[in-house]
């Protein structure tokens, strides 16, 4: 597996990495910590993204409930003697924490322990380096856990105290390797920087070519697992990979698509949001989330049988709203897996839905209650188009070719004054061309 924040998941599992690494899942429930979601839904979440990493073998999960964090090593010392225990007993070889961990923290627990430690950001940072297929990924997980090393390098020179040397006032032991490692991370962050800014000017070349073609965009978004992919394979014919496991998608994928009573449209599948998403990754796929910021409609599909759906929709619509997207852009909630409910619940989720016309339920699974998404997509599109006639000064060439670019333009006729043309648009596309006109 890929080395990205410092832990080589295979070698840890012995000779070769011929067997699985025994990891240990903890929770801290700190009190006061302002955390509404239940720590043992918590706990849950963090073993199946445990589960998403390949090469590790779960030996137990626990929520670890704290009066407060220990500000040098997150535990007790009592706590720390009884995990140092189990961790003999069990030979656990990986502490996984499900919340943040500071550096010194890290370290602190590493030498008590006697074990290799991941925070929740170094394990979802893991998963994404494993998971990464396209160029663009790859890079962004990279500057992500580069960002994220940096602020650890603490940990990873500790061996340096032997080159004390000196007169013991130039800073301390380790300094002047840590400082050099610094630089050397910098840099390669600033050539990585400079990768992708390549990377986007190419898909931003492809989505320019999209805007040519009179195709609306359609974007699914969604916690992760909340079944997002599977809706994109049914619609699409594609293949893309659809398990019950913690971000089984990473890469963005769009088809062109004929949805039945919508029409022809571009649809989106991206990356599955989670709570407390490192802000690192937010950062860096900025980018390829922005793909939802071109959609005419954004499908929020979730996971309604989950115990923590009200709590996952929450952290969605707050990355939604961080990412930029605007309150002019329609949003669907598809509550997905109702085939999992039993049918008192099913009943009592349907009976909620119907009193909002936004609300759909059903399975992208066995197909149910798709054919209502598909209608309420396509009202959307043909009430959101609306003809306009505009004249343009022969002088706004670039206003001109940005209405033919975004394949609107019906007519057009030239005359003394300027240029008259039909344009069949979007409200969204209207606001976007008044913006341009008037910068």
């Amino acid at each position: 597996m890929r080395d990205c924040v410092g832990i080589d998941v295979a070698e840890l599992g012995g000779e070769g990495g011929t067997r699985p690494t025994r990891a240990l899942v903890l929770h801290p429930d700190i009190r006061g910590a302002g955390r509404a979601r239940d720590a043992a839904d918590a706990l849950a979440e963090a073993m199946a993204l445990a589960r998403a990493l390949p090469g590790l073998e779960l030996t137990g999960g626990d929520v670890v409930r704290l009066p407060r964090a220990h500000p040098g090593q997150l535990f007790g010392s009592g706590k720390i003697e009884e995990l140092k225990a189990r961790v003999e007993a069990e030979e656990i070889e990986l502490v996984l924490i499900d919340g943040p961990v500071t550096p010194v923290q890290q370290r602190n627990l590493e030498r008590a322990l006697g074990v290799k430690l991941l925070d929740r950001t170094g394990l979802i940072l893991e998963i994404f380096a494993d998971r990464a297929q396209t160029r663009e990924g790859v890079l962004q997980v990279e500057l992500a856990a580069l960002s994220y090393q940096r602020t650890r390098l603490v940990r990873a020179w500790t061996h340096l105290e032997r080159q004390r040397g000196g007169l013991g006032f130039v800073g301390g032991p380790g300094e002047t390797q840590i400082e050099a490692d610094r630089r050397a991370i910098d840099e390669q962050m600033v050539r990585l920087r400079r990768q992708l800014e390549k990377v986007v000017r190419t898909r931003e070349l492809h989505r320019a070519a999209r805007r040519r073609v009179p195709f609306p965009v359609v974007a699914l978004v969604g916690y992760t697992n909340a079944g997002k992919s599977t809706l994109f394979n049914r619609l699409t014919g594609a293949e893309v990979l659809a398990k019950d496991m913690l971000f089984a998608t990473l890469d963005p994928t769009m088809r062109a698509v004929d949805l039945p009573g919508a029409g022809r449209v571009i649809l989106s599948d991206t990356v599955g949001f989670i709570s407390d998403l490192p802000t690192q990754l937010v950062a860096a796929f900025r980018a390829t989330l922005e793909e939802v910021l071109e959609a005419d409609v954004i499908v929020h599909v979730r996971d309604i049988s989950h115990p923590e759906s009200e709590a996952q929709a929450a952290d969605v619509l707050a990355i939604l709203t961080d990412l930029g997207v605007r309150d002019t852009v329609p949003v669907f909630e598809l509550w997905n897996k109702c085939d999992l409910l039993s049918p008192e619940e099913r009943a009592a989720v349907e009976a909620r839905a119907a009193r909002d016309p936004r609300v759909l339920t059903g399975s992208s699974l066995t197909g149910e209650g798709l054919a209502a998404l598909y209608t309420a997509i396509g009202a959307q599109l043909d009430g959101a188009r609306h003809r306009t006639v505009l004249t343009l000064a022969h002088d706004e060439g670039r206003a001109r070719a940005w209405l033919h670019q975004q394949g609107v333009v019906e007519a057009e006729a030239a005359g003394e004054e300027g240029v008259t043309l039909t344009v069949h648009w979007t409200a969204r596309q209207e606001a976007r061309f008044e913006g341009m006109r008037e910068a």
